[in-house]
């Protein structure tokens, strides 16, 4: 079996597969407080849950974007599945060809997320990751990483809207029946589910422009439900899509 942690700001999703079917996923908070063998425990108490053996993996992979956290988590899986991670960085093989202006910055879930849907959409194509931030990545159909674009997540914004205004209540995350909201909670969720579908299909538009051909779009984290289906062109939601390139790339890796 293959442990495959996700790290990001708010949650580190963990995926065990057996083979190449993901057989088990689940979550844990990013707490930067938490020391290596807290993390040990909670994912000790996870596989157990699940009545997963945790001897029995042959191998780990993380990616991170959270530096800081980084020695904790690897070593908490080295105690706990007595194999020690990759993590995902330079030098990691990928089969991505990175061209932008410093490919040492580019973040492991953005290289990951590119990889998986470079795997199962084919190349062009456009991902977009609603988590924390929104962030978009390019590959072209040379299969050639160009870049993206990252703007703060849904969550994030509305956080700092409210927390920066006297009237503007924090609100829950669903559209509204109608783009003109006839109160401020409806405007609000407006702006949140029909801004940011706004916002995905006009990048997209900028982006086929630029390439000169269309791409194919794919999209994961926690918030594309929310928001995908509000967009007019189509979208591939694929909640999986970093874990599956996790795999994909420890697969290439060990060999």
């Amino acid at each position: 079996m293959l442990l495959a942690l996700d790290m990001g700001n708010t949650n580190i999703t963990i995926g065990v597969f057996d083979g190449e079917r993901l057989m088990l996923e689940s979550r844990m908070a990013t707490d930067r407080t938490k020391m290596t063998d807290q993390y040990a425990v909670e994912l000790l108490d996870i596989l157990r849950l699940y009545h997963v053996p945790p001897d029995h993996f042959e191998g780990a992979v993380i990616s991170s974007v959270v530096p800081p956290l980084d020695h904790a988590i690897r070593h908490a899986v080295k105690k706990v599945t007595g194999v020690m991670p990759l993590l995902v960085g330079p030098g990691t093989k990928t089969g991505i060809n990175i061209r932008i202006d410093n490919p040492a910055q580019l973040g492991p879930d953005l290289l990951v997320g590119a990889v998986a849907a470079v795997a199962k959409y084919g190349a062009p194509c456009i991902i977009w990751d609603l988590g924390t931030a929104t962030t978009m990545s390019v590959v072209d159909r040379d299969g050639i990483f160009r870049g993206g674009a990252i703007m703060p997540g849904i969550g994030v914004s509305f956080d700092t809207l409210t927390a920066n205004t006297s009237l503007l209540p924090r609100i829950s995350l669903e559209a509204p029946s109608r783009a003109v909201g006839a109160n401020t909670i409806e405007s609000m969720q407006s702006g949140a589910v029909y801004g940011t579908a706004a916002m995905l299909d006009g990048m997209c538009d900028r982006v086929e422009e630029e390439l000169g051909y269309p791409a194919d779009v794919v999209a994961t984290g926690g918030l594309g439900p929310v928001v995908t289906p509000y967009c007019r062109r189509k979208i591939h939601y694929d909640d999986d899509l970093l874990l599956e390139g996790l795999r994909m790339v420890y697969e290439k890796n060990r060999r």
